[in-house]
């Protein structure tokens, strides 16, 4: 191929459009590479963010057609074999205000993270002579959340976060949560945890993954909520229905190997706020979907589920 072309959307602060640009085709570059050349060579209007070109900044995160991705790390022969195709469109990360071009505003995401205290609240009894001292065990459970660079990427993908935006953390807010909740170091955990549970909706995220495959850093999002869950789980905090929800599915798995889905409404919403679904239980009795008369048996290999729950257990602590 000779030349490439980059269709990028546009915004002056008051309209959008979508702008071509062509320019000749170079191999073993970047997404990055290709932006400044554009801006450099072609039209010096163009807005984007970047800094250092090298993965750590985190501020040139971009769409390519359609998917999150950091422009300095990002292939330009990698998305051009990816699409099949010389022609690519790239826009301003999903899920936040767009300011100008491919530049959004970070502002409102920052005062947010702020309220999970994403600092360390040291506790001075576990000071020595040393310092604060870690083991290597204790390290390796908050390594990977520092390498977040708050690029932006997880939030662009969150589903759960385009649908419910103030009822509902950015992904990173969950990983700032976890890294401190971990952190053996700390003496404030329910300061870090609680407004995750109680602003930001921890018990909303349908686990789609996007925030953790679409990663530039390979941060777990992810599996930072469900650390959040158990803890606040621990720490007393059962009585929201997510928490029950979770304790309906271990109970009926551990005691019978199944789940009892007559039940299950009951203990995960209360009796009350179940019985504005009677006409929905009506019509799946109908269809033969549920039979109330059933009683739930244990399945013959219930031990070994047992010993399942138990080694897990184990393995947690």
């Amino acid at each position: 191929m000779d030349t490439i072309i980059f269709r990028i959307k546009r915004f002056d602060g008051t309209k959008e459009w979508y702008q071509e640009y062509t320019f000749k085709y170079e191999k073993k570059k970047t997404v990055l590479w290709a932006l400044i050349k554009i801006k450099e060579e072609i039209d010096p209007t163009l807005n984007f963010t970047s800094a250092c070109r090298s993965a750590i900044c985190g501020s040139c995160g971009v769409r390519v057609n359609g998917n999150a991705v950091l422009a300095c790390k990002t292939s330009l022969d990698e998305m051009l074999e990816i699409y099949g195709t010389t022609k690519l469109t790239l826009e301003p990360l999903a899920n936040y205000k767009v300011i100008r071009d491919l530049v959004v505003d970070w502002e409102p995401k920052f005062e947010r993270m702020k309220e999970v205290k994403p600092w360390l609240i040291a506790d001075e009894s576990k000071a020595d002579d040393k310092g604060f001292c870690q083991s290597e065990k204790e390290f390796n459970k908050i390594s990977n959340p520092t390498d977040c660079i708050l690029c932006g990427c997880c939030v662009s993908e969150c589903t759960q976060h385009t649908t419910n935006e103030k009822g509902f953390y950015e992904p990173f807010i969950f990983t700032k949560s976890y890294r401190y909740t971990a952190d053996s170091r700390d003496k404030d955990k329910g300061g870090h945890l609680l407004p995750t549970l109680k602003k930001g909706g921890l018990w909303k995220c349908v686990r789609c993954m996007q925030c953790v495959t679409k990663c530039p850093k390979g941060v777990k999002p992810g599996e930072h909520i469900s650390f959040l869950r158990q803890e606040s789980m621990q720490m007393g905090y059962k009585e929201n229905k997510g928490a029950r929800h979770a304790y309906a599915f271990f109970n009926d798995i551990h005691n019978t190997g199944r789940l009892n889905e007559m039940t299950l409404p009951i203990r995960t919403e209360g009796l009350l706020n179940t019985i504005g679904r009677i006409p929905f239980a009506l019509r799946l009795l109908r269809k033969g979907k549920i039979n109330p008369l059933h009683i739930q048996k244990p399945i013959k290999s219930i031990d070994g589920v047992r010993r399942v729950f138990k080694l897990a257990g184990k393995e947690a602590k």
